[in-house]
Parts: C-alpha cells; structure tokens; sequence
C-alpha cells in the first residue's frame, strides 16, 4: 500500500493514500489582507473598469500599510475602505492589538508603471499584465467539482466564521484554521481520517468547551453534510496548544497572496506562480487561472474525464497563451482533439477574451477573499454551460 498522492490528485498505486489540506478563517492576518486589497480593487473598478491594479496589504501589530501599482480615474478613501474591512471582519477590540479604529494606517501605493501600462492597453485588444503559468482543475469527487479535501476544509472555516458572526457560538473570536485529512481507495474517497481545527475564543471559555462545541456545531454538520461519519475522538484536534485568545495580526503578521494553496486546490492539484487577490483581471495571474479552472470544470461537468487539468501561459504585453494543456489523467472518454475542440467553443483565451467572456471587469472580488476563489457557484468562472457541437 502506498501513503503517496501524485500531483493533480492522482493517487499512487493501487492501494490507498491520504492527502490533507487546510483553509483559515475569513479573519485570519493574510485573508484580511486579501480582503482589503481586493475591496479597493472593487471600489476602483465600480467608478472605472478599465482600473489596473496590483495592490499588496500588510498588516501587523497595531498597523495597516498598503503598497504596490494603480492606475484609474475612480477617486477612492483608501483609509475608509480599510478601515471599513478590517471592520467588517471583526476586529473592533483595541485589546486585540489590532482593531479598524486603533491601529495605524500608512499609504504607500503609486501610479502603474508606463511599461506595464504600453503593454497591457492596446489598441486592438488587452495584452497580458505580466508572464507566468496558471492551472486550472475540477474532479468529480464533490457537487463542487473540487477536491473533497480542500471542499472540507472551506466547509469548516466558513462555518466557524458563521456560527461566530450570527451569535450562536459567540465566544468565538475572528481568526481560525481548519484542516482535514482524507482516505482514498482506488482514487475514490472512503473515510475522513482527521480533523483539525483552531479557533481563538474569549479568555473564560474552557478547553472542552470549546472542543465540545466545536465539534458538535461545527465539525460535525459539515462532515456529515458531504456523506461521511466523523473521525475517532482522538482524531479530532481542536486547539493543538490548549487555548488561543488573541487573534490576528498582532499574534501573527498578515500579507496579500500568502495563501496561495489555500486559494485554489488545497495542495491537491498544480497552481502558477503568481497570487490573486489585489490583482484586476489584466493580470493573467488572476483570470488565467479562472479561465483554466472554468474550462476544467466545464470538461468534467460535461462527462468527458472524471478529472482534468488545464494549463495555460503568457508573456507581458502579449494577448495570446504561449502555451494552452489539457490533463484527463487517463479518464478521457472522448479523443484528446475532442477536448481541445470542446475547450476552443468554451472560451477565447486571449487575455480580452477572457475577461469579455467571464465578464471580469466588475466590482464581483471580494467574495473571493475567504473560502477559496474555486467552488463558488455564483461567480462567474464556476458556472457550466452548455457547449454545440
């Protein structure tokens, strides 16, 4: 038997694997991060949707700063739309250490480079803002057509963040983790094998408290919610340490794009080189990896592999892929002309055809910032069409 998962969610031999993937809390440093810099990316392209930004946040104790590229006509209230974020995300405590009125902002964002700007607005259509290579990816494993790791794993923060902002466990505090280990057999999922998960709560909740209920309101629900019994007792981990009080960047500094893993396929499948958030859709980083996840899941929603994944590059000021991949992984049941045939009727690839085809040059990131940029049905890349012959 083997305990080794190949890339793209292949397992290894004919035995069973495991493979683990984790996701945070919407409240967590670098998801706030994200979450600012994709708001001010929302609020640019609501006045002005040919904005192009490549905006970076980082936060720490006590303080908020903001670096990076912007070019628009839209006149935004940097300091508003931070302050207003961090707000939203729950950090109203000055005793936290880092709250939306006590801590320190600081501005550092300046004018897009003309270099960038010459290739990237062109006359006869949009060039790439930038080289790299994107993946995109879908299985049959979930109703998402995601990976049933990381789809858990989304499942359990999001519901931690739910249960913390609706009041019914209100002793929850805004930062969290969640990780879940899967058993496979033959490549299809059978058990879950562990559950972790860490939650900062208030100072005079107890430790099995905050076991007993978290598991009862949280793990359990979602775990039984995707068709599977819960793990052995004492393969449920919550709060590793014991207890966790002060949440967010004042335990542990916050960045833009540092969870790249957590954002796409949760280590299960390959992912490019470069981050989303703060980026608009000239940015091949971003909708290069939406157009290549939109052509995955639309081959597998259409029954022509079980899993498949599609890569896609670019270079600067260059409209065209250099390169356009299909993975079936063996689970083809069409030609490889047919699935390259079905993915030109899809979408246009090139840079304008993708964000006219995805309709991306809209205020619609914000709900990206938490729970993956993968899964969602309501945005635009996750949506299944109906492709003519």
């Amino acid at each position: 038997m083997s305990n080794i998962t190949s890339p793209a969610g292949t397992p290894a031999g004919t035995g069973f694997s495991l493979f683990t993937s984790e996701s945070v809390c919407a409240g967590h440093p670098d998801k706030i991060c994200d979450a600012i810099s994709d708001a001010i990316l929302d609020a640019a392209l609501k006045q002005d949707p040919h904005s192009r930004t490549g905006i970076e946040t980082v936060a720490g104790a006590n303080q908020i700063s903001l670096f990076g590229e912007i070019k628009t006509t839209a006149h935004l209230d940097y300091e508003s739309i931070v302050r207003d974020t961090i707000r939203a995300h729950g950090y109203t405590n000055p005793a936290w250490g880092f709250s939306a009125d006590g801590s320190t902002f600081s501005n550092f964002l300046h004018q897009q480079s003309p270099e960038i700007t010459l290739g990237v607005d062109q006359e006869d259509g949009v060039g790439a803002g930038d080289q790299g290579m994107m993946f995109g990816y879908a299985c049959d494993q979930t109703p998402e057509y995601m990976p049933l790791p990381i789809a858990l794993a989304h499942s359990l923060t999001r519901r931690i963040d739910e249960v913390r902002e609706s009041g019914e466990l209100d002793w929850l505090r805004p930062d969290g983790k969640a990780q879940v280990t899967v058993r496979f057999e033959n490549h299809k999922a059978v058990s879950i094998e562990k559950v972790v998960a860490a939650v900062a709560h208030r100072e005079d909740v107890l430790a099995e408290d905050v076991r007993r209920q978290i598991i009862d309101v949280v793990v359990k629900p979602v775990i039984e919610k995707y068709g599977f019994d819960l793990p052995a007792d004492g393969d449920i981990v919550i709060n590793g340490t014991g207890l966790w009080h002060i949440p967010g960047p004042e335990s542990d500094a916050g960045l833009t794009g540092r969870k790249i893993v957590v954002d796409t396929y949760g280590g299960y499948a390959r992912v490019g080189g470069g981050a989303f958030s703060g980026k608009d859709p000239s940015k091949v980083d971003r909708s290069g990896a939406y157009a290549a996840r939109y052509i995955a899941k639309n081959i597998v929603a259409a029954g022509l592999t079980t899993r498949c994944e599609v890569g896609l590059a670019y270079v600067i000021g260059q409209p065209l892929p250099l390169m356009q991949t299909i993975e079936a992984f063996g689970t083809a049941t069409v030609s490889e002309e047919e699935l390259y045939a079905f993915k030109d009727k899809l979408l246009d690839t090139s840079v304008k055809g993708i964000i006219d085809g995805l309709d991306l040059a809209r205020p619609i990131y914000a709900q990206t910032s938490a729970y993956g940029h993968f899964g969602k049905a309501e945005l635009p890349w996750e949506k299944i069409v109906s492709v003519s012959n």
